[in-house]
């Protein structure tokens, strides 16, 4: 058997090789590690900002949903009594004054009319305005940055025209 070569005893170069290993660990470990948590710890912040925003964000377009309801409602159940009450007057004038009775039923109910359209319109214009301020806030907390509002007021006069389009809908139904 010969003694110049034997493979399980380590020579010189495997200490070499184990000290050059060593210190590229202490190297990465002290200057490349801390950086790149910092990082990851930093993008963590941001999305779990993110996620928050948008959470808040959710939560507002619901409440301005159901205030917009609440209102449309409230809207709704006034034009119901304005109708109920045109109609009880008409039937007392009209029972009262026979031919003349129709006309000023016609007149009252006309009036009841501009007074719900009145009314419903009121209440679209002020939930429209709230929708379009609380998305136009939501989409610039979700950007992050300023959002040029007049180049968005076209999406916004659609969507007014689009719920105003609907209350016409409701109304001849």
């Amino acid at each position: 058997m010969s003694t110049g070569s034997i493979f399980l005893l380590p020579n010189g170069t495997f200490f070499v090789e184990l000290f050059v290993v060593l210190v590229i660990l202490w190297l990465v470990t002290k200057y490349i590690l801390p950086p790149l948590n910092k990082a990851m710890e930093a993008r963590q912040e941001k999305i779990r900002s993110a996620l928050e925003a948008a959470d808040l964000a959710r939560a507002e377009a619901a409440a301005a949903d159901a205030e917009r309801d609440k209102v449309l409602a409230a809207a709704r159940d006034q034009a119901r009594g304005i109708v109920a009450a045109a109609q009880a007057t008409a039937d007392q004038v009209k029972a009262e004054a026979g031919g003349r009775g129709q006309l000023e039923y016609d007149r009252i109910v006309a009036n009841a009319q501009n007074e719900v359209d009145t009314v419903r319109q009121r209440a679209i214009d002020e939930a429209s305005a709230r929708i379009g301020e609380i998305v136009f806030e939501l989409v610039a907390k979700v950007v992050g940055r300023e959002v040029d509002q007049s180049a968005h007021q076209d999406l916004v006069r659609e969507a007014i025209a689009a719920l105003d389009a609907e209350a016409q809908r409701e109304t001849n139904h």
